[in-house]
């Protein structure tokens, strides 16, 4: 069942997603070569406690830390570890927090020194993937057209879209229904409606769409070593069009 918010619950999802929003973009300042990316969770962990508010990952079904830090080939859920950053490098920070009861996930993928011109294209199709879809979330129409304008942009982009991970509605839970897949079908699956909150969030490979998990049992890499990148926002359906949750703004 698809959970619509209240006006009220709106507003402190939004507080939730400015949190989460200000701190990672804070996070992506110490972003350099040679910075571990433990450290970047380290600093995220240490930034919550200035705006009262508890990490999301940490402890979710036994995860370790604050943020899930994916470097070039890996996808999403990497755990932050003693591993550098070095020139070259596309570094995907998925996070998340709870605040007032209620939660706010975002992912961004940012660069290190110099990106070759197929990582470059590879992050801002992405983050352009996840505009298109945002752009579809608006009220009356399908679910699968949010899907379907991720997957047709990649597509003529030379990309692919993960099909194993998945968006999904958030609120007082992390991960609430509906599934949002960034493949499908227009006008296909629930109509969207006013107060639905989604999290929507492409992961776009260089090569194949294939992946696996790691043997620590967290980190998804591509099958084929090619590159991916990961962005995300929380947005809630209104009755004035998309509106993003997680951007920073005035706390």
């Amino acid at each position: 069942m698809i959970c619509l918010k209240s006006s009220h619950e709106l507003e402190l999802m939004k507080v939730s997603g400015q949190i989460t929003a200000e701190v990672l973009y804070k996070v992506a300042e110490i972003i350099e070569q040679g910075v571990t990316t433990e450290k970047l969770d380290d600093y995220a962990e240490s930034l919550l406690k200035d705006y009262g508010a508890k990490p999301a990952f940490k402890g979710y079904r036994g995860y370790p830390k604050c943020l899930c830090v994916s470097v070039n080939e890996q996808v999403v859920h990497a755990i932050p570890s003693s591993r550098k950053l070095v020139n070259g490098d596309i570094v995907s920070i998925d996070f998340g927090v709870i605040k007032n009861g209620f939660y706010g996930d975002m992912a961004v993928t940012f660069k290190v020194g110099n990106l070759s011109a197929l990582k470059k294209k590879l992050v801002e199709t992405t983050k352009r993937a996840l505009e298109k879809g945002i752009e579809q979330a608006v009220i009356g129409n399908h679910l699968g057209d949010i899907s379907y304008a991720i997957e047709k942009y990649v597509a003529e982009n030379g990309f692919s879209v993960v099909r194993d991970y998945v968006g999904h509605g958030i609120g007082r839970e992390m991960h609430e229904d509906p599934q949002i897949p960034n493949f499908g079908e227009p006008k296909t699956g629930p109509i969207l409606k006013e107060g639905m909150v989604f999290a929507i969030e492409p992961m776009v490979n260089a090569g194949s769409y294939s992946v696996k998990t790691l043997k620590d049992g967290w980190t998804v890499v591509t099958c084929d070593g090619k590159p991916s990148a990961h962005w995300e926002h929380t947005i809630a359906i209104t009755a004035n069009g998309p509106e993003v949750l997680t951007c920073r703004k005035k706390i």
